[in-house]
C-alpha cells in the first residue's frame, strides 16, 4: 500500500508545518527531523523515496525559521535531526553541546533571487527597489530566518539598505515572504531560488551578485537527546544518497561537497 501523507499541529510548536509520514509495518517512535521551511517540498518527496528503501520508518516534519527551531531544541523540543539553512543556529547548538558529536555535515547549498508578482515588468534589477512605486519588499526576520539575514548582507552589500529600510517587512519564514509577494502584499521579496522555482505567481528578478553575503549552507546534525541514534544516523546518511542527491537537485538545491 502506498504510504499515506497527512498534516497535523504539533503542541507547543508555534508556526509549524508537519508532515506525518505512515506505512504499513510498525515500526518505533517517528522521527522528529526539525527543518527550515524551504526545503518543505523537497523533504515531502524525498520522504516517499526513504520510505520505500526503509519500510516501516515514520518521519514527522517540524518546518520553519532556522533561528526559531534552534530556540525550540534549545528549550527541550524532542527533535531528533535539525536541518538548518545557515550555520550560526546549528554552531549556537553545538557551542551547547547539545548536537551529538561527529553528525553535523555541510548537506545542501541554495542561491538568493529576487522576486516580483509575475504581471509585473517595473522591476528589472536591486537597483528598482528604492523606486517609490516599490512600497513593500518582504524578506524574513534576520534574527530567526536565515534567508533574512542574507537579504540585509546583500542590500548592504550594494549600498541599498539605507533606501529601503522603511520599505521592509520581516516575516516569520521564507515561504511567508514568497506567499506575501504572490498575492501582491508585497511588491518584491527576497527569497532562496529553490522557493521562486515552485510558484508560478512569481518572477525571479535578479541574482544576488557574488559575494554580496555569507555562503548559504544547509548544515544537518543529530540532536544529542534522540532517543533513535541509529535510525537518526540511517535517516541522514539517505539524505547524501544518489536517490535524495537527484529529487535536491530537481528541487533546485546542490549537494555540498
Amino acid at each position: 500500500m502506498k504510504p499515506l501523507l497527512r498534516c497535523g499541529l504539533l503542541p507547543c510548536f508555534s508556526v509549524v508545518l508537519l508532515f506525518v509520514c505512515f506505512s504499513n509495518a510498525a515500526h518505533a517512535e517517528p522521527l522528529l527531523v526539525s527543518a527550515a521551511a524551504s526545503l518543505t517540498d523537497a523533504l515531502r518527496e524525498i520522504t516517499e523515496a526513504y520510505q520505500q528503501a526503509k519500510p516501516g520508518r515514520q518521519i514527522t516534519y517540524n518546518f520553519g525559521g532556522s533561528g526559531t527551531l534552534q530556540h525550540q531544541i534549545e528549550n527541550g523540543a524532542p527533535v531528533d535531526v535539525f536541518i538548518s539553512a545557515a550555520s550560526e543556529p546549528m554552531d549556537a547548538l553545538d557551542k551547547q553541546e547539545l548536537l551529538l558529536p561527529g553528525s553535523r555535515i555541510d548537506l545542501l547549498t541554495n542561491t538568493l533571487v529576487l522576486i516580483a508578482p509575475k504581471d509585473r515588468q517595473d522591476l528589472s534589477s536591486f537597483a528598482d527597489l528604492t523606486a517609490p512605486q516599490v512600497k513593500h519588499l518582504a524578506i524574513g526576520e534576520p534574527r530567526t530566518v536565515p534567508a533574512g539575514l542574507y537579504a540585509i548582507e546583500c542590500l548592504s552589500a550594494q549600498n541599498l539598505l539605507p533606501q529601503v529600510q522603511t520599505k521592509l517587512v520581516r516575516l516569520l519564514h521564507v515561504r511567508q515572504v514568497l506567499a506575501a509577494v504572490e498575492t501582491g502584499n508585497a511588491d518584491a521579496g527576497l527569497v532562496y531560488r529553490t522557493d521562486a522555482a515552485i510558484s508560478k505567481k512569481v518572477r525571479t528578478v535578479a541574482t544576488a551578485p557574488p559575494g554580496s553575503h555569507r555562503p548559504i549552507k544547509y548544515p544537518v546534525a543529530i540532536v544529542r537527546r534522540s532517543q533513535q541514534p541509529a535510525e537518526a544516523q540511517e535517516y541522514v546518511n539517505f539524505l547524501r544518497s544518489a536517490p535524495a542527491r537527484a529529487l535536491f537537485e530537481k528541487h533546485g538545491f546542490t549537494l555540498a561537497p
